[in-house]
């Protein structure tokens, strides 16, 4: 891309790293981007709509609905998958925790930054007096995940970050929001800093929910495009927000407060544009934690090579890492989250059903016998010699003796080995005939693939509301 060098200068003295941030922010147009990227962010955007519409009809999503009363909340914001039309912020809220709700959404950005950012700009969309270009709005989301994902590296990094006990959908997320939603209301560089400051007072989210399958997981998505949409919309208002919210050793910021010692605030802006972080991001074939997703095709694989049947198979050993193991290594199936966030019963499923799609994620499924008796032969080590990010090691036992190890490190839908466009969209029809008729569901396929010819995006959100 062609943008004119900004001096690092100014970075460090005449304007603070978030200032910084939002001065490069304010100077991208869809042109910079090349053409896969602009096609890869209508994927991710179809993508996002298809989880979230699916997503309406979880329990997490009736819960929160009902237990926030949303209902009695009157706007112009849809709610994805359902007849209501709410305020702003509540559409980015509980769109935002539909579109997690179940584990379809993607990753690799803030970690899922299609579940924060797209939730915030389609829900401030309808507030919007001026016109939005679908090439706007394309501009927007990129941005989203770009500052989402950059905030976390900034951080430390996934691991790092992660390690500590914070869930970076929700802490790094929130920038996102406010970065994609800013932008598509016009905010200019002070604004979009102001924008910036005031997010961190939003950012939240831990992994105590690992412990017990509890479902705080998916309102972190939605918080996060919550809070991000407020703190611009605070801005918009002439709000302030703090300059020195990413200066790694002012009190209260958010580096010395959310990684203190492990920050490297100049990733914010290097080399901003070389790399569109979008670029970088999964989209999920599997119902489950990205971090499973390895092990299933390593099944797949394996069964392949050896030519076994399942009847035939013996044993299944797995080596992970320790901080792997910690975020999907358990057996525990208590609950729906659990299942959806381990290893060995992704593999169970793999083995036992031949997919691990939304219906391996009901309890029918998660606690049949046939399952139980495939987690018996699963056995799960930490391999201290393994790095955080390092894919699981597995080997399958074949009853004859014979066996086979692998370690695939480009999974199915990841940058290096993407969905097919065709899977994708029939991922998107699959999940989306949920809740919505198939016409309505053919006009919203064909508006974010020509999402970049589209004068004025408004009218999207319309699309995602169900008939009555």
């Amino acid at each position: 891309m062609s943008l004119p060098p900004i001096s690092e200068k100014s970075v460090t003295r005449d304007r603070s790293f978030a200032g910084a941030l939002a001065e490069r922010l304010c100077r991208v147009g869809v042109s910079d981007f090349p053409a896969a990227t602009v096609h890869k962010a209508k994927l991710h955007l179809l993508d996002t709509l298809g989880a979230g519409l699916a997503g309406a009809a979880s329990p997490e999503t009736q819960r929160v609905w009902h237990g926030l009363g949303l209902q009695t909340d009157a706007g112009r914001s849809v709610v994805w998958g359902m007849p209501h039309e709410v305020g702003a912020r509540s559409a980015g809220f509980i769109n935002g925790v539909s579109a997690h709700a179940l584990e379809l959404d993607d990753s690799g950005g803030c970690d899922h930054s299609g579940a924060v950012v797209v939730p915030a700009a389609l829900a401030i969309l309808p507030q919007l007096a001026h016109a939005v270009s679908g090439r706007h709005l394309l501009t927007a989301i990129v941005m989203g995940y770009e500052v989402g994902r950059r905030v976390l590296e900034a951080a430390g990094g996934y691991e790092t970050h992660n390690g500590l006990g914070w869930h970076s959908t929700g802490t790094c997320g929130v920038f996102g929001a406010a970065a994609a939603t800013g932008l598509l209301m016009g905010l200019d560089a002070s604004g979009l800093e102001q924008a910036l400051g005031i997010s961190c007072s939003f950012a939240g989210g831990t992994w105590a929910f690992i412990h017990d399958g509890s479902q705080t997981k998916k309102l972190h998505p939605g918080r996060a495009a919550e809070g991000g949409l407020t703190a611009a919309l605070l801005a918009a208002g002439d709000f302030t927000g703090p300059a020195e919210i990413f200066e790694p050793e002012a009190w209260g910021s958010f580096f010395k407060t959310f990684s203190p010692g492990r920050s490297a605030p100049h990733l914010l802006t290097e080399a901003f544009g070389e790399k569109w972080r979008i670029d970088r991001c999964s989209i999920k074939p599997y119902a489950t934690c990205r971090g499973t997703h390895s092990a299933i095709d390593a099944i797949r694989q394996l069964r392949s090579a050896l030519h076994l049947k399942i009847e035939d198979i013996a044993a299944i050993a797995v080596e992970m890492s320790g901080f792997q193991f910690g975020m999907c290594g358990g057996k525990d199936l208590a609950s729906r989250a659990q299942a959806q966030m381990s290893l060995p019963y992704a593999v169970a499923a793999e083995l036992q059903f031949g997919k691990v799609g939304l219906a391996e994620l009901e309890p029918g499924s998660w606690l049949s016998p046939a399952i139980q008796a495939w987690l018996d032969k699963i056995e799960v080590r930490i391999d201290p010699g393994m790095a955080d990010e390092d894919e699981p090691a597995v080997t399958l036992v074949a009853k004859d003796g014979r066996r086979l190890r692998t370690v695939v490190e480009f999974p199915a839908g990841s940058p290096a080995n993407p969905l097919p466009d065709g899977e994708l969209i029939a991922k998107f029809r699959e999940l989306a005939e949920q809740v919505l008729p198939a016409p309505q569901i053919a006009r919203i396929e064909d508006a974010v693939l020509k999402l970049d010819d589209i004068a004025d995006a408004r009218d999207l959100p319309g699309l995602l509301k169900r008939p009555s």
